[in-house]
């Protein structure tokens, strides 16, 4: 497998260098080193960038997923796909600047991915954090989560699970409630339909990233809508099991992360 992709911007930068050799040479602000992938950000003609460096995983690796019945993830290959996906269908995420793979031994694949800095966002887990900072309001909050809704909802349409679907990975712009940017897509994965299994666990994790938030049932019902694209007693009658899947699974994930009961469970039956 051998994959290249530079922008017009860091093409002349980079003065169509050997693209590999040139991103083993970068240094910058390191975000995330774990033994085969480093992530870090760089700035080039005053425009911020991050890369992360994927390092084949190694055949003890691969084997350890296939007996847990996971896919591997073998490099960059997972999140450039995601990106284009999103982008080619209006969800907003990261925008690549350049992506390389090359190696033909899975256990050895050598890759790499550039994107663009997505700047003057905030997150919604900063913004849950900190609620005042941001004059964090209902009409805010009503708004922002009808597009969180209709985001992962439009995502899992197109077949992309995320897998790591908290809301930390959403960011927006304060003057820009109609958009929330999908980030970290390293271990996202696209089908034709997205198992059931996974469907519920990317809705699952947000759920349990916003229990903090005291949601109500007019916040369940917003989000539920948004998502499914359809009335909500509608969306009852066809899949009131996935909800109530989502909201047990959502309960275990808390109790496994916080050692105690979730602080909200709503039951979506008879709603």
């Amino acid at each position: 497998m051998n994959e290249l992709f530079v922008n017009a911007a860091l093409k002349e930068a980079w003065n169509d260098e050997d693209l590999f050799q040139v991103i083993d040479r970068l240094e910058g602000e390191v975000f995330r080193t774990v033994k085969t992938r480093k992530t870090f950000r760089i700035e080039i003609a005053n425009k911020g960038y991050f890369v992360k460096r994927h390092h084949g995983v190694g055949w003890a690796e691969i084997i350890k997923n296939i007996f847990q019945f996971k896919k591997p993830i073998l490099g960059a290959q997972n999140e450039f796909a995601a990106l284009n996906l999103l982008n080619a269908n209006n969800i907003p995420t990261m925008t690549c600047a350049a992506y390389g793979c090359k190696g033909t031994n899975p256990a050895k694949l050598e890759s790499f991915l550039v994107t663009e800095e997505l700047v003057d966002m905030i997150s919604l887990e900063d913004l849950a954090k900190e609620p005042q900072k941001y004059h964090f309001d209902q009409k805010m909050r009503n708004k922002l989560i009808t597009t969180l809704g209709w985001t992962v909802g439009s995502m899992h349409r197109l077949g992309l699970n995320h897998r790591d679907c908290y809301i930390c990975h959403f960011l927006f712009k304060l003057d820009d409630l109609d958009k929330l940017y999908v980030i970290d897509l390293h271990r996202a994965q696209i089908r034709e339909k997205i198992p059931y299994r996974y469907q519920v666990k990317d809705t699952a994790g947000i759920y349990f990233s916003s229990m903090d938030l005291k949601l109500n049932i007019k916040d369940i019902i917003r989000f539920v809508r948004a998502y499914s694209q359809k009335s909500f007693k509608l969306e009852m009658k066809e899949n009131q099991k996935f909800w109530q899947d989502v909201a047990i699974a959502a309960k275990k994930l808390y109790k496994k992360e916080f050692k105690c009961e979730a602080p909200l469970i709503i039951s979506l039956q008879d709603k």
